[in-house]
């Protein structure tokens, strides 16, 4: 029983210590799924980091006590480098990658099993500069951010514009070009509510544009610009565009069941049917 004590003593003091460390200090605890001693080492190594933030992790609960200096970091970048160490939280789900890498014993039940992250998460700040600096910052961030996204997006209207015209073989290239604007995108840059759109439509966008650049049958790549139209309209409700977008339909598509697309312009040119009916549709929603 003292030797339980005494290491509980240890312990506690060793955490008051790394916390003396960290200036500014704020505490938060959330949800970190694991199960065993070496996932709580690993879960620790990868967040903590010397005079920035420390996290103790409680096996039996499951949840970490997550301390960090709130001028340099915030609780979303630390679980962000949790998950990419495979480790599943309240706000973040690892890449499957990171997850398979974990040792046997470390291989926690997965509530969801979508993959989150892709790149490690940057601190916030660094160091602290005057108020004028520090606005102008923020500007060039949400720059960042909204620059993240603009070569999906380009890269999609292009594929609409090689639909219009029934050229399946540029519509294949500019598949492929929407393939590499999208795994480019540095997700860690994104806002969250951007990020969260963001994952929920990533995997869908990437299998409609590799069927897409994969054959130049233009019934095919259409049958699939469907889906990619319906989630990247998702994505760029969130994002909202740097210019004014149309949500454009048209009724004979899909067998009659109707298809959605977006468009730079306001006029109606048709992706699914090009010169056969080109302006069969009309503008249903403008995003601006």
């Amino acid at each position: 029983m003292k030797s339980i004590i005494l290491m509980a003593a240890v312990a506690l003091l060793s955490t008051t210590a790394c916390q003396a460390q960290i200036k500014n200090a704020k505490t938060a605890t959330v949800k970190v799924y694991g199960n065993c001693g070496m996932c709580e080492t690993t879960i620790e190594k990868a967040a903590n980091k010397t005079k920035v933030s420390t996290v103790d992790w409680n096996e039996e609960t499951k949840m970490a006590t997550i301390t960090y200096d709130s001028k340099k970091t915030n609780v979303d970048a630390v679980l962000k480098n949790i998950a990419l160490a495979g480790y599943d939280n309240q706000s973040f789900l690892a890449p499957d990658a990171a997850y398979n890498k974990l040792p046997g014993c470390c291989k926690y039940d997965r509530e969801k099993k979508t993959a989150m992250l892709t790149q490690p998460a940057k601190d916030t700040m660094t160091t602290m500069q005057n108020h004028t600096n520090h606005q102008h910052d923020g500007m060039v961030n949400a720059t960042q951010e909204t620059n993240q996204l603009t070569a999906v997006f380009d890269s999609y209207f292009s594929l609409k514009d090689a639909l219009v015209k029934t050229d399946g073989t540029i519509a294949s290239a500019k598949a492929k070009d929407l393939q590499k604007a999208i795994n480019a995108v540095k997700m860690e840059k994104l806002a969250m509510d951007v990020h969260n759109s963001w994952m929920k439509v990533l995997n869908n966008l990437k299998e409609d544009a590799e069927h897409i650049n994969i054959t130049k049958d233009i019934a095919h790549q259409r049958d699939y610009f469907m889906s990619l139209s319906t989630n990247m309209y998702a994505l760029i409700k969130v994002a909202k565009p740097t210019e004014t977008v149309y949500y454009q339909y048209c009724p004979m598509a899909n067998e009659g069941k109707g298809a959605n697309w977006l468009s730079k312009e306001s006029g109606v040119k048709n992706p699914y049917y090009g010169a056969q009916m080109l302006t069969c549709g009309k503008t249903v929603e403008t995003i601006k």
